[in-house]
């Protein structure tokens, strides 16, 4: 399956001008990035993700990326080393839960535009916008059709959009 027919190019606009309102009150970044299949432990995938899309260069490190797996069912939300020094554990856990009810829903777009718009008021009070600020990262949805069976990665069996990290 194609990204289109998870996420139609009206959709994907409308996530990536989510993203573009979300981003104007906050120096955060907010990247979204799907994929059909995520065979190993879905946080270790969204790791590589965010290392291979390089969203740790931002100038103050405070990038998020929500990545779904959709014919896997799994997604995970995870903020880069800025973020994670001064949000408590479990920050992103509602926005986990949304997300999922949404997905379980088939309704994907309605529910990452939600997710952004609360994401983006919630780095709001942590980096809050600044004038100068650039956005650092692509606003667009990133997708992927790469098979990682990485047979070194710990297999999980969270599927259903269940117990997400």
């Amino acid at each position: 399956m194609a990204l289109v027919d998870f996420i139609p190019s009206e959709g994907q606009r409308r996530i990536a001008d989510a993203i573009t309102a979300a981003e104007r009150h906050t120096t955060g970044e907010i990247c979204v990035h799907v994929t059909p299949r995520c065979r190993g432990n879905v946080m270790k995938r969204a790791t590589r993700t965010f290392n291979r899309l390089h969203l740790y260069t931002t100038k103050r490190r405070n990038a998020v990326l929500i990545f779904i797996a959709y014919e896997d069912r799994k997604l995970a939300i995870l903020g880069d080393a800025g973020i994670n020094q001064v949000v408590p554990a479990g920050y992103w856990d509602d926005e986990v839960e949304v997300l999922a009810r949404y997905l379980k829903a088939g309704r994907p777009v309605d529910g990452l535009c939600e997710v952004i718009a609360h994401m983006g008021e919630r780095l709001a009070e942590y980096f809050p916008g600044e004038r100068d600020d650039e956005n650092e990262l692509s606003n667009e949805v990133s997708f992927d059709d790469l098979d990682e069976d990485d047979e070194s990665v710990e297999h999980d069996h969270n599927d259903d959009y269940g117990s997400m990290e």
